[in-house]
Formats: structure tokens, sequence, C-alpha cells
């Protein structure tokens, strides 16, 4: 069953979360230490603040990463033409769900709707959906479309093995009859 106590504590570090990366988006020259030690968040208890700090150093160390899925997946939205704070819900959903993993990316997006509503704009909670939803449908066409070259790898790798196996050498050199070595050497790349 789950916690709804744990579920509040991790929804205020994502509150306190959001609010250091776009005071870091502001002042890239802080440390996510000295940004989170700006935040009055010394009454909050020690794992909420371990957990935003988590999320900071995470979209903050993968921010190149994160920006690179909003640059391959999402047309005409580049992140710097993104409202800062929608920008740094979609980093954390992304952060959270996608690299970090340490959520279903479901919860992930859920989350950062909400925290687009209550920090953003009137239209953040659907933009937000809308950019997560269009990235989340790339990669999970990407993971599909991976899984189906493995797929056929494997069975292309099976055939050609029970191939060989069957095949008898016709004299005692190991050539293969109408085969040469260098047919079965794989193009180089």
């Amino acid at each position: 069953m789950k916690n709804p106590q744990r579920s509040q504590r991790r929804r205020r570090a994502r509150e306190i979360a959001l609010q250091v990366l776009y005071a870091l988006s502001a002042n890239p020259d802080n440390t996510p230490e000295a940004a989170l030690g700006m935040l009055p968040c010394e009454e909050e208890p020690q794992d909420v603040r371990e957990y935003a700090l988590f999320l900071i150093k995470g979209v903050s160390d993968n921010q190149e990463k994160i920006d690179y899925f909003l640059r391959a997946y999402v047309v005409k939205w580049r992140p710097e033409r993104m409202v800062r704070v929608d920008l740094m819900a979609v980093r954390l959903a992304l952060f959270e769900g996608v690299l970090s993993k340490s959520v279903p990316l479901a919860v992930a997006i859920s989350e950062a709707v909400e925290l687009a509503k209550l920090f953003g704009t009137e239209d953040s909670g659907r933009f937000v959906n809308g950019v997560l939803g269009k990235i989340v449908r790339f990669l999970e066409a990407e993971k599909v479309s991976e899984e189906d070259y493995e797929e056929d790898s494997e069975e292309d790798s099976e055939e050609e093995e029970q191939k060989i196996a069957e095949e008898e050498p016709s004299s005692s050199s190991g050539e293969v009859e109408g085969s040469s070595w260098n047919e079965t050497l794989p193009p180089s790349l």
C-alpha cells in the first residue's frame, strides 16, 4: 500500500527543488547546496531536504542530456523559449522518471503537471503534460524499435549459426563449398 506521508514529503521535496532550480537558472554560478540554503527550509524534515538536493543535483548534472530530449523530440519549443517554471518542471520529470527512474514515469509526469499548475501560468499544466507526453511517445517508440531490432538480430544470428552447423566442409582445408572467408566477415563500419 502506498504511504501517503511519503508521497507528501516527496511532493514537498519537488516543490523545493523546482524553486531552487528556478533560482539556479537565474544565477548559474551558485551551487545547488548554496541555492538550497537560501530557501527557508530548515524546518523541513531531513529526508525532504535530502530528496530535494538529490533532484536539484540530478537535474543540474544531467541538464545537457535532459535538454537534448527537449530539442530532439519537441519541435518549435527549444528550452530557451519555454517559460522557466515549465522548463524546470519538465526537467524534474525527465530526471526523476527517465534518467534516475526513482519513481515511475507516470508519477513523475503527474507531479510535474501539478508543480506547473502550482507555480506556473494558467496554461502551464497542459503545456508540461503535452511536452512530456510527446517525449514519452518518442522514447517508447524508440524502445519498441530497439527491442524489435534486438529480437530480429537474435533470430538472424540463430539462423546463421544453424546453417553453419548443418554445412559440412568439402575438404580438409575447412573451406565451405561455394564460399570464401571474406564473405563471412561482417562489413566494416
